[in-house]
């Protein structure tokens, strides 16, 4: 977990100091240092346009970082209560949840974000959202799970033999002991959230130019592999230490807070 919060810390940091660290704007044009090296002038090169790599590298982070987080709160806006109430009611009511969520989960993911991005212009905000609606099945069927098992729980027999209402059940009695599975699988969505936001940009239906997206960095390099590598090395490496930064702090605190987990160690 400490390598995971070491790498998740550089990046919240690097992300929310971006525009102060950046040595140039990230949209300025260096014509006579196009498809430059890294150097110390340089520190990641230049693109086609001249632009400093490295600038665009630390503004990308802020977009990667808001896209992951918000399109995660979304789908857990939407997939917790969902998956609680199915769980707590069980029955009709959990059927015809189920049912929906599968409806969801039957598509393709890339193919349902792109039907839902293609009926507006593409922007950063509703790409979360797009993207969001569709991590909330997931986390819906993962709480309904949990929700499940602790309806057995003597704690929730009692609350229900006292006669408390649905909404503290669920916020007081099943939304606490759901915490420690939903970090795991929030951390999960978060780098789905970025890798789905950089395919999506890649492909021409997310972030638009000028844009400093990692995704779109990657996209625009793929003609300069040859003569300039590192457009699309350095955003794909920062990609990776990201994913697996969040992945890796996700399971720690999984590990620390599951007393189940906690007491095999």
């Amino acid at each position: 977990m400490l390598v995971g919060g070491a790498i998740v810390l550089v990046l919240l940091v690097t992300a929310a100091l971006a525009q102060a660290i950046a040595p140039y704007p990230f949209d300025q044009m260096h014509i006579r240092d196009r498809l430059t090296g890294p150097s110390l002038r340089f520190l990641a090169g230049t693109d086609e346009y001249g632009r400093d790599v490295f600038s665009r590298l630390l503004i990308g982070s802020q977009l990667s970082l808001v896209l992951g987080v918000s399109a995660t709160l979304i789908s857990l806006g939407i997939g917790v209560p969902l998956g609680l109430l199915a769980g707590y009611r069980r029955g009709m009511t959990d059927e015809l949840i189920m049912r929906v969520l599968d409806v969801l989960l039957a598509f393709p993911p890339i193919m349902l974000v792109l039907l839902i991005l293609a009926i507006t212009p593409p922007s950063l905000m509703k790409t979360a959202i797009a993207i969001g609606v569709l991590s909330a099945p997931p986390i819906a069927r993962v709480t309904r799970s949990v929700a499940l098992d602790l309806m057995s729980q003597e704690f929730v027999e009692a609350a229900r033999a006292r006669g408390e209402r649905l909404p503290y059940m669920l916020a007081r009695e099943l939304l606490p002991n759901v915490w420690p599975v939903l970090i795991v699988e929030a951390s999960l969505r978060i780098v789905f959230a970025i890798l789905l936001g950089a395919v999506l940009s890649f492909l021409g239906f997310g972030v638009q130019p000028p844009e400093a997206d990692w995704g779109l960095m990657i996209s625009n390099g793929r003609a300069f592999v040859d003569e300039a590598p590192w457009i699309s090395l350095a955003p794909g490496l920062a990609m990776a230490l990201t994913v697996i930064g969040i992945s890796l702090l996700g399971d720690g605190l999984r590990d620390l807070l599951d007393p189940k987990l906690r007491g095999r160690r």
